[in-house]
């Protein structure tokens, strides 16, 4: 395995930049970057912002996970999680191909139930037992959908499409991902709901947001709107909820980070959440009052304002009722804010609390993994250490 000082985000950065034949400098210009901060990453003595690192790819012209590294394969086929991709890949492969005559689906309401319990073991970060799960329930939903076609079976179908998605984007297998929103998108068309389409649009939205393209996530983020604003139930208030939500992130990213759009997209989150309460059990999208406290912490983080992350996060009390994925990426963020504002102990406190509460998701995250080098990096620069004081008196 490479060590640390050459398999880091900025070396990445290096190497590619290297090969698009530009200097520190002819990168740097193109940049909405100091040249003082990318020779700090390159080097490792920064970390690399998702930001940075989406503005990077766009100016050579490559996709993010060039950067990252990502999928993580040698820890991948440490987990032995690699080898359950190959079969989700495959059974999403079908979706066309009518009923197999092979298969025998479960009944409806079961496969109906299997698909909700697959949801929740993702939002529980139980990666590799929906991974497990999720090939064969595809097969049989896509048998019974075309068999006996309902909208039930056309909507579970469509939410094992999205769980595969969340699933591939956990472990960094981004290129599947997009096949599983497109299998989304064709499931929901036949299950004819405008909510099950209007989140495949917000989750599209996130794509292009960590790819750096923001204008196109804003477009998807309006598209969505259109397919719920003009619906009145709970569903579609706390979809529309998230939508701002997504917004608010793209907007806290984006061009001059316009504090303003982000501020008016909480607000209208928070309006939401009002009228829905605790609307984790829609879509499994989390939504709620407590999911827009964190989105404005995740929102003060994209914007760098890493003192006001921090603040937020301390005034944050998470309901029990909270999926772990949720608490893991909140522990993730919290760690970036504390590194950012000096804070080194209690960033890794942030990431060891993160591991505990869900492993695979944090192994994996690119996230948690760039905060992690960054912490080295710094303790081996910070002379106040225990390591740095032995070697000083030749222990």
């Amino acid at each position: 395995m490479p060590s640390l000082d050459d398999d880091h985000t900025g070396a990445r950065i290096k190497e590619q930049r290297r090969l698009a034949h530009l200097t520190q400098k002819q990168l740097a210009a193109r940049l909405p970057y100091s040249y003082s901060l990318l020779n700090q990453v390159e080097c490792g003595a920064r970390a690399a912002t998702p930001d940075f690192v989406a503005a990077v790819a766009r100016v050579l012209r490559i996709d993010v996970t060039a950067l990252t590294g990502q999928p993580y394969v040698t820890e991948l086929q440490q987990d032995r999680l690699a080898e359950l991709v190959r079969p989700i890949r495959e059974a999403m492969d079908t979706y066309d191909l009518g009923a197999n005559p092979d298969v025998r689906p479960r009944p409806a309401a079961q496969l109906v139930t299997a698909a909700d319990l697959l949801c929740q073991s993702v939002r529980a970060t139980r990666l590799r037992q929906a991974a497990t799960e999720l090939p064969l329930l595809i097969t049989e939903l896509t048998t019974a959908a075309w068999s006996t076609p309902t909208t039930d079976l056309w909507r579970s179908l469509a939410s094992t499409y999205r769980t595969a998605h969340d699933i591939t984007v956990k472990l960094g297998y981004y290129d599947l991902s997009s096949v599983a929103l497109d299998r989304m998108a064709w499931a929901a068309e036949r299950a004819s709901d405008p909510c099950l389409s209007a989140v495949r649009q917000y989750m599209r939205a996130l794509v292009y947001f960590r790819e750096g393209e923001y204008s196109i996530g804003q477009r998807l983020i309006r598209a969505g709107h259109t397919l719920v604003d003009d619906i009145e139930s709970r569903e579609s208030v706390a979809v529309q909820g998230q939508l701002h939500l997504g917004a608010s992130v793209i907007a806290a990213r984006a061009g001059a980070r316009n504090r303003n759009a982000v501020d008016a997209h909480l607000d209208q989150a928070g309006e939401c959440a009002a009228r829905t309460g605790d609307a984790s059990d829609v879509h499994w999208l989390s939504f709620g009052p407590a999911n827009v406290q964190l989105h404005q912490m995740s929102a003060a983080v994209e914007m760098r304002l890493y003192d006001d992350a921090l603040g937020q996060a301390r005034e944050i009390r998470l309901p029990a009722s909270l999926a772990t994925s949720r608490r893991a990426h909140y522990l993730i963020d919290r760690a970036r804010s504390e590194m950012e504002t000096g804070h080194a102990n209690a960033a890794l406190a942030s990431l060891v609390a993160a591991r505990k509460s869900a492993p695979e998701q944090t192994r994996y995250h690119p996230g948690a993994r760039e905060t992690i080098s960054g912490l080295v990096h710094l303790a081996r620069r910070t002379p106040d250490t225990l390591g740095h004081m032995a070697a000083w008196v030749g222990m």
